[in-house]
């Protein structure tokens, strides 16, 4: 089975309008930036998002954003994106957010084929609206159910074409959990290797998880950065 494609347009092709995609990445750290170029290029509407984040206004999810490419937003933490609040605050944007260990676990335990589990993350907040609750040894629990996607996009530092990908330190965060919890998952790294090329040690991702595989070009690898505001008197 050949998985390589020659580039994020060809390995995205059958993505279309209604999917519900995971992208990996912490903040603007190790996101899939061809494959969120392509989206926004392809310019397929009414997605569902799955992403520890929104971007920011001019970079990663933000950009679709930006397009009205989104229609749902799974995350935990969105407070830099203003384009994002002005949606949600406006009722054009639909949005769960979720306790991020609770998300995490949520999309591992996709991967593991466990349904649901049990966390006391959110019992008796609005979070557990709507959610069975258990009690456990005098302590209550809310049960979370397994997220799963049509398609997982992540981004790796090396991988071969076989799919076995390698990621660089803190990059690897939620993108290892959601490169098993996808449909179709598909990676784009920054170096395509020939099998064999990869220390079996290092693995982060074994192949049989990746769908397809591409090299990716010209990445900008922002970083959030803190910024401080002075008020005078």
């Amino acid at each position: 089975m050949n998985k390589v494609f020659a580039n994020a347009d060809q390995a995205l092709a059958e993505i279309s309008d209604g999917a519900t995609i995971m992208l990996g990445g912490f903040g603007l750290c190790g996101i899939p930036e061809n494959c969120i170029a392509s989206l926004r290029k392809k310019k397929i509407h009414n997605l569902t998002c799955i992403s520890n984040n929104a971007g920011v206004d001019d970079f990663g999810l933000g950009l679709l954003l930006k397009e009205r490419q989104i229609r749902k937003m799974i995350s935990s933490y969105v407070g830099e994106n203003a384009e994002f609040e002005r949606q949600l605050l406006n009722g054009e944007l639909e949005v769960d957010l979720i306790p991020q260990g609770t998300l995490a676990t949520r999309i591992q335990m996709a991967g593991m084929g466990i349904p649901a589990f049990f966390t006391p993350a959110g019992y008796g907040t609005e979070i557990a609206e709507g959610k069975e609750n258990r009690e456990f040894n005098g302590k209550m629990y809310l049960m979370e159910m397994a997220l799963h996607a049509d398609f997982a996009l992540v981004k790796a530092w090396k991988g071969d074409r076989l799919g076995n990908l390698i990621f660089r330190k803190t990059t690897r965060n939620f993108s290892t959990s959601m490169a098993k919890a996808g449909d179709t998952t598909i990676a784009e790294v920054e170096l395509l290797v020939e099998p064999g090329e990869l220390d079996p040690d290092q693995i982060h991702v074994p192949g049989i998880y990746v769908h397809r595989i591409f090299q990716g070009a010209g990445y900008e690898k922002r970083i959030e950065r803190k910024t401080v505001r002075i008020i005078k008197n």
